[in-house]
């Protein structure tokens, strides 16, 4: 059930939507998977053994990935509903 100008549906999309954006967000930030590298993706230094063993699946030193961690990134949120109540969050 729709309110408004809304065609019948619109609000469930919407909260697919939603769904969909945030597993896709908290997807690409599990981590790293399969195979590790011995070499650093970003700067070619080795990888220790231990830190491979430790986290498999990973692709940076440990250099690189402190300074990957130190970056803001921002979440690009969607306003989806409209309302003046969401757009004050």
């Amino acid at each position: 059930m729709a309110g408004g100008w809304a065609r019948d549906g619109a609000v469930s999309e919407q909260i697919e939507a939603s769904i969909s954006d945030e597993l896709a967000r908290l997807k690409a930030r599990r981590g790293p998977s399969g195979e590790s590298l011995t070499l650093c993706a970003e700067c070619d230094e080795p990888i220790p053994e231990k830190r491979r063993l430790a986290i498999p699946g990973v692709k940076l030193c440990i250099d690189c990935q402190q300074e990957r961690d130190g970056r803001y990134q921002s979440r690009g949120g969607i306003n989806r509903r409209g309302s003046k109540v969401s757009q004050l969050k």
